[in-house]
């Protein structure tokens, strides 16, 4: 029985329409990052995480495209393969680095707003450098290798889900994977609602003991509190709600309904928009990428000012 509902008009067409437009905005602003994080010093573990988180956001960015053409109902099975073998697996990939980094940015604004005055190993950069590199390493060789290896039936025209090319230990590993991956997904969710109730806490008794009436200040704040929850919320949760019960149906080998598949694509493609969203924590958070941006700002408005007034004057 035929149970894929990628052929269907609405997954087959409006999706990859979307991630097209997706990959055409992720691609400009992670671009514009890229290039911002190379002209920043990495002086704090907080700009360690973000340089990471932007490289994580880059990769998505690349397998967006690939997604965009191989979910279209006209793209043929090669590619379809393709992006079920490697593409889709570093899409995967990525996001759980960009999640796991999300987390820890959260605890580094912990241990900056709650304990400023205390030293401890999540802040030392050394320590922080090997962890994050220990991240990249230990999340590829266990999820992303694994899954490339074991997705190696031969594909043909008449197959339409990455499933049908999953050997039977490919098959129960992608169970295994599924577990991990909702493991570090909620782990990293309780560790964010904990710093940020923490973080919150501390604000709100600071400005009572200040009596700040400052109203412009109180804003700015509450933005660079609640912008990683507020990201990670709207990209993250929705999926991995909806992952669960269509993961069991699709191990299973049982038909997967439209309305679960419609759920999983239209939460996948919202965790896919963290590649658009992320640039926001680096204008909120980071002063240094607010200031290399301003001045690359200002630097492209004189040039075109200047271009203009030498227009002008040739004209004349």
């Amino acid at each position: 029985m035929n149970c894929s509902v990628h052929t269907e008009t609405l997954i087959g067409v409006l999706y990859p329409c979307l991630y097209g437009l997706l990959f055409i905005c992720a691609a400009i602003l992670n671009s514009i990052a890229l290039w911002v994080s190379f002209h920043i010093p990495t002086d704090s573990t907080f700009i360690l995480y973000l340089k990471n988180l932007i490289a994580a956001d880059f990769i998505m960015t690349l397998t967006i495209l690939n997604k965009a053409i191989s979910d279209s109902v006209i793209a043929p099975w090669q590619l379809k393969a393709f992006t079920c073998r490697f593409s889709a697996v570093m899409f995967y990939y990525s996001m759980y680095i960009s999640i796991i980094l999300l987390g820890l940015i959260s605890l580094d604004r912990y241990f900056k707003v709650v304990k400023p005055f205390g030293r401890t190993m999540c802040q030392s950069m050394s320590c922080m450098k090997i962890l994050t590199v220990f991240i990249w390493i230990s999340l590829f060789c266990t999820t992303s290798v694994p899954t490339m290896i074991l997705t190696s039936k031969p594909g043909n025209t008449s197959f339409k889900d990455c499933i049908a090319l999953k050997t039977n230990k490919g098959i129960e590993y992608h169970f295994v994977v599924n577990n991990i991956a909702q493991t570090i997904f909620w782990t990293v969710c309780i560790l964010i609602v904990f710093c940020y109730a923490c973080i919150t806490k501390k604000v709100l008794d600071s400005y009572h003991n200040s009596q700040s009436s400052n109203k412009i200040a109180k804003s700015k704040t509450k933005a660079r509190v609640f912008i990683i929850i507020g990201v990670f919320v709207i990209c993250f949760v929705p999926y991995h709600l909806t992952r669960i019960p269509y993961t069991n149906k699709q191990v299973s080998n049982t038909c997967i309904k439209n309305p679960m598949a419609f759920a999983k694509e239209t939460t996948l493609w919202l965790s896919a928009t963290n590649t658009c969203l992320d640039p926001l924590i680096y204008v909120f958070l980071c002063k240094s990428f607010r200031q290399k941006l301003s001045e690359v700002w200002k630097c492209n408005m004189v040039m075109a000012a200047l271009s203009s007034s030498n227009n002008e004057e040739s004209s004349s």
